[in-house]
This record gives C-alpha cells, structure tokens and sequence, in this order.
C-alpha cells in the first residue's frame, strides 16, 4: 500500500481558509488647489490673482491579499501561535484523519494499523508545531517520553498528563477518566500537567497512540532493537505468563473497554 503524502492529499480535502477584511475607502474627496492667473491689465495692475479650483481626487487604497494556508500545518500553526489549544487538537485530529488515507476519512477516525502509512516527516511537522508553541510541554514525542518512563505503562500514563483525576471522596487513591472535552485542560499554565495535549482517541483504546509512539517519526537510536528483543521475549512465553502481565491481557478489556472514536 503506498503511503499518504499531504503532496497527493489536496484533492481529496480542502484545508479550511480564513480571509482578512479588506474595507476600501471608496468615496470621492474634494481637495482646494490653488492656481496663479496672470492678472488683467485693466482691472488689477501690479497685483497678482489667486482662484481656486474644486478637483475630485479618489485616494488609492493598497490592495490586500486574503490569507491562505501555502502548506497543510498552516491552520494547526495558526491556532498554536494564538494558544487556542482547544482548536489546535481538533485540527490534529483532522490532520492525522487526512494523513491515514481515504479509508480513514470516509470513516471518519483512523485505525491503528493505519498509522503506519502516515508519513514520518508528517508527524514530526505536527509535532514540532506543538513543541514549539508550548515552551516544549506539548507535543507527541514529550508524551512519548513521559510513557517511557513509566514503562509504557497506559494506566500510569493517563495520570501523569492528566488525562484521568484523583477521586476525592475515597480514602484509597482512585481515578476515573475526564468527560471530554470540559475537564480537559485547554490552557498553557504552570498547573498544566506536562504532555496533556494533544488527545489521540487514547481514553478507551491504546492501540492508536501506541501505534503512534511506536512509528519511526518517534524511534530514537536503539529504542528499536528493544522493542524487537521484548516482542521475542512475549512470543516466548506461554499464554497463561501474557495474560499475567497485566496490560496485554484481560486487564486491559477491563480497563479500557471498547474503543470510543468520539474524540
């Protein structure tokens, strides 16, 4: 299958375009000039005469051009650098729909098996757009890193950026997931929990954000022989020691459940 390309993308989708208002000056102003006429030399001897004629003069307004995105991360950077992070996911989700191919969007949300057809300079753009903007808080390759950490532990992921709250009623340490989208945090502060955006389709099925920080856009140098001694290692062992291992059995059908596309 050949992989998708923004190149080959726009004639399946039409990046949304925002016009500056261009209100010319359009009615006609009067100006005096005054003119010299030689005086008569009957009625006004050694005096000169000054008339004044009324001459119409339209001014001319510059001509402005209405801003267009030249490049398909034009949008996402537009709402990055006015820090409107609510619309700058939205336009993530949008753009990885796009990138997966035309499957995904008649869909209309992207499978994980998907994300490997998504170009790798593609991902880093988006990427780089939310690192930038985020004084490095944002941005795929931070959560890629904070999921490292905790052993690509998902559970232990979502509560480290956020993505699930402390419940204060009980006397033992619980949390439940946020209600999309009003308890997610949409604003760059200090209490923002770092890696919080953008959100990947994560809160009820892990395989895409997975899929995501296991593409070669976010490999480092070595990480992938790991990954490729671990999965020897799983292929080894019995299925009874998998399903022990907590995540890749049926713990997580009872964590996660079944997938929720809705955001």
């Amino acid at each position: 299958m050949a992989t998708n390309s923004f190149k080959s993308i726009h004639q399946h989708h039409t990046l949304r375009r925002r016009h500056s208002i261009d209100c010319p000056f359009s009615s006609s102003s009067f100006f005096l000039k005054p003119i010299t006429k030689n005086p008569s030399s009957t009625s006004f001897s050694n005096h000169s005469l000054i008339t004044f004629s009324l001459s119409s003069t339209t001014p001319t307004t510059p001509t402005t051009t209405p801003t267009t995105p030249t490049t398909p991360f034009d949008v996402l950077e537009q709402h990055l650098s006015a820090q409107d992070f609510r619309q700058a996911d939205e336009e993530t989700r949008r753009l990885l729909i796009v990138l997966a191919g035309e499957a995904a969007v008649k869909r209309g949300y992207v499978f994980f098996s998907e994300v490997q057809f998504i170009q790798e300079s593609d991902l880093k753009e988006i990427d780089s757009l939310w690192r930038k903007y985020s004084d490095n808080k944002f941005g795929y390759s931070v959560q890629k890193k904070i999921w490292n950490k905790v052993n690509r532990d998902f559970t232990s992921f979502f509560i480290k950026v956020g993505w699930m709250k402390k419940l204060e009623s009980t006397e033992v340490d619980q949390y439940n997931y946020r209600a999309f989208p009003n308890e997610f945090i949409w604003e760059l502060n200090e209490e923002t929990p770092e890696g919080h955006l953008p959100l990947t389709n994560a809160l009820r099925g892990t395989q895409l954000l997975s899929s995501i920080f296991t593409h070669p856009a976010f490999v480092e140098e070595g990480e992938e022989e790991k990954e490729e001694e671990k999965q020897a290692s799983i292929s080894g062992e019995d299925k009874g020691s998998v399903k022990k291992g907590g995540l890749l059995g049926g713990l997580r059908s009872k964590l996660f459940g079944k997938p929720d596309y809705s955001f």
